[in-house]
C-alpha cells in the first residue's frame, strides 16, 4: 500500500474505532462522509457543502475553518505534508462545520472575529463587528486629535468601537454603556485582552439615561437600525444567531436615535462631538433629529461602498 492509502486506512479504522463515543459530534455524519478523503478532498466536500446551504462565500469559509484548526500549520504545509493532518483534526473541523452548516455565523463558530487592528470574542450575545464600522472609527480618528479626551460608546456591545478607538488614542479614556449584562461580560473580555481596562469602565444602562450633563468629549453608538417588519428577511447567520436588542431599530429603524440625539446636548460638553453608524437610507433621517437637536457641524459620511454609513457633528459651542 503507498503512504496515503496507509493513512487513508488508519483514518478509517479511527472512524471506526471512535464510532461508539463519537457519534453524539456534532459533526460526525460529516466524518463519516470524509472516510477515504485526504484534506484536499474534504475541503472540496465542504466547500460543496457550505454552497448547497446556501453559503455564497463557501470557500471563503471552508479556508477559514481548516485554518483555525490547522493553526499555526498552514493549509498549504498540511496539504503538501499528509502526517500534520489527523482523525483529531478531522473531527473538530466536522464539528465547527456543522455548526456553520445550520448557518450559524462564522465568527461565532470560531469565536472571534478581527476588527480594525483587533481580534474580538465574539458570542451569540453581540453583534460580529462588521467592517463597515470601521467607517466610524477612521472618521474619528481623523477628526479627533490624540489629546486627551473621555469618550461614551452608547450600546457597546462587543466594545468593538471602543477598543478600536483607546488602541488608537493613548491618552483618551471611554465607558461602555449596554442594556444586556451578557453583552457586557463580552465587552470586559475584549477590552481586558487588548489591555485596555486601565483607561475603559463599562456600565449597565439604556442610552444615556442617569450619565452626568455635559461629561464627555466624544460620544459614538452604532445602535439598532434595522426597520422592524424587515427582520424577518435577512440571512439565517443574522436573523436566528444575533441578539434582536442589537438590531431591531422600530418600526422606522429610528427609535434609538430619536432617544440618543435628543440626549447628545446634555451629555456632551459645548463643542464636543459624535459619531452615529447609520442604515444606507437612514441620513436625512438622522441628520434631521441633529439639526432639530440643535446640534451643529453635522456631516454623512460614506463606508467604502459609497453607502452612507456615519452621521457626524458636535454640540454648540459656548457662544453659540
Amino acid at each position: 500500500m503507498t503512504k496515503n492509502a496507509d493513512r487513508a486506512a488508519g483514518f478509517e479504522a479511527a472512524v471506526e474505532s471512535h464510532a461508539a463515543d463519537q457519534a453524539g459530534r456534532p459533526g460526525f455524519a460529516l466524518v463519516q462522509a470524509w472516510q477515504g478523503l485526504d484534506l484536499a478532498g474534504i475541503r472540496r466536500h465542504l466547500v460543496l457543502a457550505l454552497r448547497a446551504t446556501g453559503i455564497d462565500e463557501a470557500e471563503d469559509d471552508a479556508r477559514f475553518l481548516i485554518g483555525h484548526v490547522l493553526a499555526p500549520v498552514s493549509l498549504a504545509q498540511s496539504l503538501a505534508d499528509p502526517a500534520l493532518w489527523s482523525w483529531q483534526d478531522a473531527a473538530r473541523l466536522a464539528d465547527l462545520a456543522a455548526l456553520r452548516l445550520q448557518r450559524v455565523p462564522l465568527s461565532q463558530v470560531l469565536g472571534s472575529r478581527p476588527f480594525w487592528t483587533l481580534d474580538l470574542k465574539v458570542t451569540a450575545d453581540v453583534l460580529t463587528p462588521r467592517a463597515d464600522t470601521e467607517a466610524l472609527v477612521e472618521a474619528v480618528l481623523a477628526r479627533c486629535s490624540d489629546a486627551p479626551l473621555h469618550m461614551l460608546d452608547l450600546g457597546t456591545g462587543s466594545a468593538a468601537i471602543l477598543a478600536a478607538l483607546l488602541s488608537e488614542r493613548a491618552a483618551w479614556t471611554g465607558l461602555g454603556i449596554d442594556l444586556s449584562p451578557a453583552a457586557l461580560a463580552v465587552a470586559r473580555q475584549n477590552l481586558d485582552a487588548c489591555a485596555l481596562t486601565a483607561r475603559a469602565q463599562l456600565a449597565q444602562g439604556r442610552w444615556g439615561e442617569g450619565l452626568r450633563d455635559h461629561s464627555f468629549d466624544l460620544i459614538v453608538s452604532n445602535p439598532p437600525y434595522i426597520v422592524r417588519e424587515v427582520l424577518a428577511g435577512l440571512e439565517p447567520e443574522v436573523r436566528d444567531h444575533e441578539p434582536a436588542l442589537a438590531l431591531d431599530g422600530g418600526e422606522d429603524g429610528l427609535d434609538a436615535y430619536r432617544v440618543i440625539v435628543a440626549d447628545l446636548p446634555r451629555l456632551l460638553r459645548p463643542g464636543a462631538r459624535f459619531a452615529l453608524e447609520i442604515g444606507f437610507d437612514q441620513a436625512g433621517a438622522v441628520l434631521g433629529l441633529a439639526e432639530a437637536a440643535g446640534l451643529m457641524a453635522l456631516e454623512c459620511l460614506q463606508d467604502l461602498s459609497g453607502h452612507d454609513r456615519v452621521v457626524f457633528g458636535q454640540a454648540v459651542l459656548p457662544n453659540g
